[in-house]
């Protein structure tokens, strides 16, 4: 179970370096695609698709299932030790697949977040601009209820200390 476990992640983590490093350059990809395809059929030289690179999940699940039984069967004929079982053949296959989908989120996010650094930066301003506004607005208002309270009520004519004392037989 560790075992598969460490395969997993590091599965993920070559399925994070796939999909990078075919986002960078696509020449092996290209390379395949001209040795297999006419003339007419071959991909364009703007096009970045490449093997894990822009490609829908049942492709990109048949090229590294492809790419790891390759390496299974080098490593059969390499160590014949009983190393590469089913498990850890999904399991590499899983991660990588799992890994190229969190890049690929990865760049979108870092795409959109770049494009939006400038509105957001605007956004920023405007809103604190309009909380400045709102706070000016409610200590004028504060002020302004009270001093408006303040006239209307009228003054009441207060009775000296003195003509207090009187009327409570004191003086």
């Amino acid at each position: 179970m560790t075992l598969e476990l460490i395969i997993f992640i590091a599965a993920i983590l070559f399925g994070i370096f796939i999909y990078w490093r075919e986002s960078r350059n696509n020449g092996f990809y290209r390379f395949f695609n001209k040795v297999i395809n006419s003339k007419a059929l071959q991909m364009k030289p703007e096009d970045k698709t490449g093997f894990v690179y822009k490609q829908s999940f049942l492709l990109r699940l048949v090229f590294v299932g492809f790419l790891f039984l390759i390496g299974i069967v080098i490593v059969r004929f390499l160590i014949p030790i009983d190393v590469a079982t089913i498990s850890i053949f999904a399991s590499m296959i899983v991660g990588t697949i799992i890994g190229t989908y969190l890049a690929n989120f990865i760049f979108k996010s870092s795409e959109v977040i770049e494009e939006q650094t400038d509105s957001l930066e605007d956004i920023m301003q405007d809103t604190i601009e309009k909380g400045k506004d709102f706070i000016e607005d409610l200590t004028n208002k504060d002020d302004l209820e009270i001093e408006a309270i303040k006239q209307e009520q009228p003054k009441v004519e207060e009775k000296s200390a003195r003509e207090r004392l009187k009327d409570k037989g004191l003086l």
